[in-house]
């Protein structure tokens, strides 16, 4: 515990930057996340396409690899000059916005057909149906596995540690050159690390329990 009294700023800045990373990346990818899922459910085909593509690409290419892209393919693309947290945030939001689409459409998927069907007939848009009649009844479903998502992307803010982002994946190298015991900074990471997710678990339950009182 002394490496965190002796050298609190260090350990501040890189939760700092943790945090934002996690933050950051999570706006973004709850709200591509939802469009993409609504365009995975939608009825029409060239919108189906677009989402579909993009999941599968995006999906099964390996996080580091778009953060490759990211830190120095998106810099050549648009003129002036790189922010890597910024370029970082959005990597991992678009990443995990392909995670936040599937589990939106898997709880889309649990609403019966017939009511969106009955709200069709009544005249209502997709958006409408989508609004007002599926995301709300879906939402209860979908809280545990987007708790899932979320914690994963809590763990990948790391990632970001290779590309000059200061967070809690390099604070070991930090540690290392002012001769502190490596293994204890991991230690210490890792239980920083396990009180979040405790925290992340606790607003799940908080979430969980709303909804079946809603019920």
């Amino acid at each position: 515990m002394n490496q965190f009294f002796d050298y609190p700023d260090l350990w501040l800045e890189a939760l700092g930057g943790t945090l934002l990373l996690f933050v950051g990346g999570g706006v973004i990818a709850l709200v591509l996340g939802v469009v993409v899922g609504a365009m995975r459910v939608s009825p029409v085909p060239i919108a189906r396409a677009v989402g579909t593509v993009y999941v599968n690409w995006i999906r099964n290419t390996p996080l580091t690899l778009v953060m490759f892209f990211f830190a120095f393919c998106v810099p050549l693309l648009v003129p002036g000059r790189a922010n890597f947290l910024v370029l970082a945030v959005s990597a991992l939001g678009i990443y995990t916005a392909t995670y936040v689409a599937e589990t939106i459409r898997s709880g889309v998927n649990t609403v019966p057909v017939g009511q969106a069907e009955a709200a069709r007939a009544l005249g209502l848009t997709f958006g409408q149906v989508m609004t007002h009649v599926v995301m709300p009844q879906a939402a209860r479903s979908v809280i545990p596995p987007m708790m899932s998502v979320f914690i994963a992307l809590l763990k990948n803010t790391t990632v970001a540690a290779g590309f000059a982002v200061v967070n809690l994946g390099n604070i070991r190298a930090d540690m290392s050159e002012k001769g502190e015991n490596q293994l204890v900074t991991i230690l210490l990471v890792m239980a920083v690390f396990v009180v979040m997710v405790f925290l992340l678990a606790w607003v799940q339950r908080i979430f969980e329990r709303k909804w079946r009182i809603a019920r």
